[in-house]
């Protein structure tokens, strides 16, 4: 299983209506991430500057991103969620980290 962990960075004064956007992450979009691979998903925030840290596990996350990639839903998502974040779409600036150290 891959550990893929990455940053984002939403425009701080749209932190709190992200937030509220992800109290109903759509139902298909939830069931598109499933089925391309995202297990174990989580997002942090650092809300006073909107660093948004993710984490997640996949068997491959070159193919789970290129899965959802091609999603009617995700599109969507992305364009909607693309209004709170410094570079617009989401999946188009995210910022995967390097990882050096894991104990199991």
């Amino acid at each position: 299983m891959q550990r893929v962990c990455f940053l984002m960075h939403l425009k701080p004064e749209r932190v709190e209506d992200y937030l509220t956007a992800h109290e109903t992450v759509w139902p298909e979009m939830l069931d598109a991430l499933r089925e391309t691979g995202w297990t174990n998903y989580s997002l942090f925030l650092r809300r006073e500057d909107g660093l948004v840290v993710g984490y997640l596990e996949t068997p491959d996350y070159e193919r789970a991103t290129s899965e959802m990639a091609r999603k009617e839903i995700n599109t969507r998502w992305q364009a909607t969620m693309a209004e709170y974040f410094e570079t617009g779409r989401p999946d188009e600036a995210v910022e995967v980290l390097e990882e050096y150290f894991h104990l199991d």
